[in-house]
Parts: structure tokens; C-alpha cells; sequence
């Protein structure tokens, strides 16, 4: 299969470990692909089973850099390891039918410093097999200026299946599954957009964006689909997360469905500026939607979170956790056990906010325990409850009135089948009032609780 204009163009056979040799017709496929002037590394293949191809794969990609020529993987197995990419590598493959198979020896796919870089069209397969402890995922890429990978599938991945440090571009319509730690681990991006994935059936986390120390970072994730996403490494919310966002500022995180995660669909750890907003969040395990401890500047606007032991949280505030608006959500069916023993206020509650906050215009439709609990123990200051409907609930609202807590307004509420109360006061878990919409407020200065309404 090897033709007089490859040998020409000075190009040597490169690519091994086939397991089905390229069809006739390879040619006809990767000018319908479109791919005029690529190099066909399908007509460059000898096939011998049981042969590893990392070398001949190598040189081609090599060659292919040099030329500024994209390589065409026709349909069929490639056997590979401990490849370190050249600068403006591009692959290409027939999605479905060009095949990668890691064999073992360490790693995949790696590229460092590079200025461009693009994957389409390939399944990756790691096989659960060892890599070496350098090698953050089966894809391993640092420092990458603009990396494209798109319409692939990632499967088997022993660590995560894509490790990216210090890179942009992006991660588009892949399906990604079955990574023993994360599918995507992004840290410290800039310019990154990770759109339109399938991520499932991971160990510890479906879609990470992290930082080493709190900074700007930008990354937006939507349109996403991350599910299935376990806690094997255990914690307390570390792992388990469908999409976490960790010391990451100003990133966006919009437009996911996000089901049955172990604990948050959603999670925002010491993330300032973070928008997370018209998410879908199913069945979560703790948190539905969660932005923790020391943030700055929160808004979650517009989500459906539908099972979870805890709705939204935005607290933290004994942390620095300040400054958030919770918006226009719809929140129900908070009733399902946590995936630890419960804690401070424990489990079943709505929405829970603490400093500097405005929750205003939700739903909050059955929960466990609370619909909404603002404040815990001192840790109250500045937060607005306005607007909102919260039914079928054991208690409407619980708000601190413990020694040292801040200031509350709850008013223009409307309170639906609440048996044990529109309003009450708590220090820490002791309730410490009756109904304040019935009685009212005087007893504590520093709450303003009226035109609430019970129905």
C-alpha cells in the first residue's frame, strides 16, 4: 500500500501494529473526509500483528509537523505508547473507526509547550492499563497554547482521562468514560472552553477546573453532559463532583445536565466571580449546587436541581465565603440522605445562604427539613429573602438569631404547607422562637420579617 508519491515525498513507512491492514479504497476516504494534503497514514502501515507502532507512528507525526500536514488515520487499530507530540500536530480519524489502543508503557499521548495542537475523530482506548506517575491522564498535555480536541471518545482511562495544565482552546463533543479519577482536570487554563461533552462512569469527578492558588481563570463549561460520577477516593465533597470548580475565578459554568453524581452536580470551592446558571441538576448525592467557603461575587440564576440532600448552599462565610445572588431557581424533592453523617444543620434543606447574599424569586418545592436557612450560629450578615414560594415543607424558613449574628430581611414571601412554621429563629440547632410571621419579629432587632404570606 506504500505509492510512488510517498516514497517521493520522502516519506518512510511509519505507522505499525494495524490490526486490520488499510482497504483500497483508504485514499477515496480521506479526500471524501476532506482532507486534501493530509497525509494518509493508513498507506503507510505494515501490518504485523502483536507489533507496537509507537516508533513508526512517531516519525510520521514528526514528519507531519515539519510539513505543516495534518495526519489521517483510516479506519482500524493502532497500538501506541509514550508519544510526545510535535508542535502543530493535528490527527484526524473517521469517528468510530479509527481506534488508538494504549499499550501500557507509561503513557499516551503527551505534548509540552506547544503552540498548537488538535485530535478529531479518534476513540482512545486505555484499557485500565498502568500509567507512569509524570503522567497526570491518558492525555496528558502542559502548557499548550491552543489545544482542539474534538468528537473523540476517551475510554479507559487508569488516572483521568484528560489531564491539561496551563492550556486554552477547546474541548468539544467528546465522549469520555470509565476514568478511574476524572474525565477532564483542567488547571490552570486561560482561554479554555470545555462544550458539548459526554462525560460518565468516572471514579472521583466528572469535569474539574482547578487552580493551584486562588486567580482569574475564565474557563466556560457548557452544554455539557456529565453523569454516573462516584466517590471512590471517599471525602466529604472533594470528590464526587459532576462539574467542580476549585480557586478558579470568573469561570462560567451554564447550560449543563448534570444526574446522579455522588455528591454535588455542581460544586464551587473558594471560586470568586463564578456564574453557574440554566443547569439541570438530577439525584445529587449531598449539595445539589454548592459555592463554598472563601468566594467572592456568586451567581446562581436560573438552575432546576431535582433530588439532592441539600438544594443550593452558598455559605461558608466563617471562611471569607461572602457576596451572592441565588435567583429564579426551582428546587424540589430535597429528601435524600447524605452520603455522610449529617453535620451543623445537617441535611434536607432548600437553599442556604449567609453573607451579603440576595435569595430572591426561587421555588423551593419539598423538602426533608427546611426550605430555606439563612444563617448559622453568628455567621449571618446582610442577606435578603424576598420573593420566593416555598411549599411542602416542614418549616418554611430557619434563620440565626444565635449572639453575634448579623441582619436578615424576609419579606413578600409566600409560605405553603408548613406545619411547623412560616419563620423560626435558631441558635445553632435549637429553634428559639415561635412563628415570626404570626408573632412577629421584635424580639430581634436585626430581622425584618414581614408581608410574608401563609396559604
Amino acid at each position: 500500500m506504500l505509492t510512488r508519491r510517498f516514497f517521493c515525498g520522502g516519506i518512510l513507512p511509519a505507522v505499525a501494529g494495524l490490526s486490520v491492514a488499510a482497504p483500497v479504497g483508504a485514499g477515496q476516504l480521506f479526500r471524501a473526509a476532506g482532507l486534501r494534503g493530509s497525509l494518509d497514514a493508513g498507506n503507510m502501515v505494515v501490518a504485523e500483528p502483536g507489533e507496537n507502532g509507537s516508533r513508526r507512528f512517531a516519525q510520521v507525526l514528526r514528519q507531519a509537523a515539519e510539513r505543516g500536514r495534518p495526519v489521517f488515520l483510516p479506519p482500524g487499530t493502532y497500538r501506541v505508547s509514550g508519544l510526545d507530540l510535535p508542535d502543530f500536530t493535528e490527527i484526524n480519524g473517521v469517528p468510530g473507526r479509527s481506534r488508538i489502543e494504549y499499550t501500557g508503557d507509561g503513557r499516551l499521548f503527551s505534548g509540552v509547550g506547544l503552540k498548537r495542537l488538535r485530535l478529531s475523530g479518534l476513540t482512545i482506548d486505555g484499557g485500565n492499563r498502568w500509567l507512569s506517575e509524570d503522567a497526570g491522564g491518558l492525555l496528558h498535555f502542559v502548557g499548550v497554547e491552543r489545544l482542539d480536541i474534538e468528537a473523540c471518545e476517551i475510554l479507559g482511562a487508569s488516572r483521568n482521562a484528560l489531564h491539561l495544565e496551563g492550556c486554552g482552546g477547546e474541548i468539544r463533543d467528546n465522549r469520555i468514560s470509565g476514568a478511574a479519577d476524572a474525565g477532564i482536570h483542567a488547571v490552570e487554563s486561560h482561554d479554555l472552553a470545555i462544550r458539548d461533552n459526554h462525560v460518565s462512569g468516572c471514579g472521583n469527578g466528572g469535569i474539574l477546573v482547578h487552580r493551584y492558588k486562588p486567580a482569574e481563570d475564565g474557563t466556560i463549561v457548557t452544554g455539557n453532559r456529565v453523569s454516573g460520577i462516584l466517590s471512590r477516593a471517599g471525602g466529604t465533597g472533594q470528590n464526587g463532583n459532576g462539574i467542580n470548580i476549585f480557586r478558579a475565578g470568573n469561570v462560567m459554568v451554564a447550560n449543563n445536565h448534570v444526574e446522579d453524581c455522588a455528591f454535588s452536580a455542581i460544586r464551587a470551592n473558594s471560586a470568586s466571580g463564578v456564574q453557574i446558571s440554566a443547569n439541570q441538576c438530577l439525584r445529587s448525592g449531598e449539595t445539589g449546587i454548592y459555592s463554598e467557603f472563601a468566594f467572592e461575587g456568586a451567581s446562581i440564576s436560573g438552575n432546576l436541581v431535582d433530588g439532592a440532600a441539600n438544594g443550593i448552599s452558598a455559605v461558608n462565610f466563617n471562611e471569607g465565603g461572602r457576596l451572592a445572588t441565588i435567583t429564579g431557581n426551582v428546587v424540589r424533592n430535597i429528601n435524600a440522605p447524605g452520603p455522610y453523617p449529617p453535620q451543623d444543620a445537617g441535611f434536607g434543606i432548600g437553599i442556604a445562604a449567609e453573607a451579603d447574599t440576595v435569595v430572591s424569586g426561587n421555588a423551593i418545592d419539598v423538602t426533608a427539613k427546611w426550605g430555606l436557612l439563612l444563617g448559622w450560629g453568628p455567621y449571618l450578615r446582610n442577606v435578603v429573602a424576598t420573593g420566593n414560594m416555598i411549599r411542602g415543607v416542614p418549616l418554611g424558613c430557619a434563620v440565626t438569631v444565635a449572639d453575634g449574628a448579623g441582619s436578615a430581611v424576609i419579606a413578600d414571601n409566600i409560605f405553603s404547607a408548613t406545619p411547623e412554621g412560616a419563620v423560626a429563629g435558631f441558635r445553632w440547632a435549637d429553634k428559639a422562637s415561635g412563628d415570626l410571621v404570626r408573632e412577629g419579629a421584635a424580639a430581634f432587632p436585626q430581622l425584618t420579617v414581614e408581608r410574608n404570606r401563609l396559604t
